[in-house]
């Protein structure tokens, strides 16, 4: 196992999941749970994220191929998604009331699926597995610890808001934020530069 690249796409996936930015979501939908409660549905709602997460980078390549995919257009499309994912990370929308409103019980959606296991999450396994499909294993050791460190920050996400507050919630958010938009531009680039080659 090549440990150097397990942690860089890792850290990666950890970026693109955006624990920290999800903080305040999460506290939100499950504030007024009681803690033993909110821990258990947290679990629960993460191991559904992995185990979606894992069926992707699994299945990427074979999806690929069955829907005619090349890795320049896959490249292209993840850092446009990164791209746009990183600005809102960075410029966030104003939320509107119903989006603070308390879920009751979330199932899957929405923290598992897309606040966990998003569509940019999604598109950086694809490339991971179609790019290099020999090491799957590299890469879901690097998606399990980017879950990890995912898991620990979100369960402790009361404890974690009450300690940073909103303003540093987001400013760790944007810093993130930031990290993407580099990320993501050299995936653009890398998409560009590999269809040029193929013409």
């Amino acid at each position: 196992m090549h440990w150097t690249d397990i942690s860089s796409a890792a850290v990666t996936l950890f970026l693109v999941m955006d624990p920290l930015g999800n903080v305040p979501l999460f506290h939100a939908i499950l504030g007024d749970m009681e803690s033993r409660r909110r821990t258990r549905v947290i679990a629960r709602e993460l191991l559904i994220a992995l185990f979606i997460l894992l069926a992707f980078l699994l299945l990427g390549n074979t999806l690929m191929t069955f829907l005619g995919l090349s890795q320049s257009s896959l490249n292209i499309a993840g850092g446009v998604l990164l791209f746009i994912i990183s600005l809102r990370m960075i410029f966030p929308p104003q939320q509107s009331n119903d989006e603070d409103k308390v879920v009751d019980d979330p199932f899957i959606v929405p923290l598992a699926v897309p606040l966990t296991a998003g569509p940019s999450t999604i598109a950086v396994l694809l490339l991971l597995s179609s790019n290099q499909p020999d090491r799957l294993l590299d890469w879901s050791a690097a998606l399990f610890l980017a879950w990890i460190g995912a898991t620990i920050i979100l369960l402790f996400s009361h404890q974690l808001l009450a300690l940073m507050g909103k303003r540093g919630s987001r400013a760790m958010e944007r810093l993130m934020g930031m990290i993407l938009v580099i990320l993501s531009t050299q995936m653009l680039l890398n998409g560009i530069r590999d269809f040029v080659q193929s013409l």
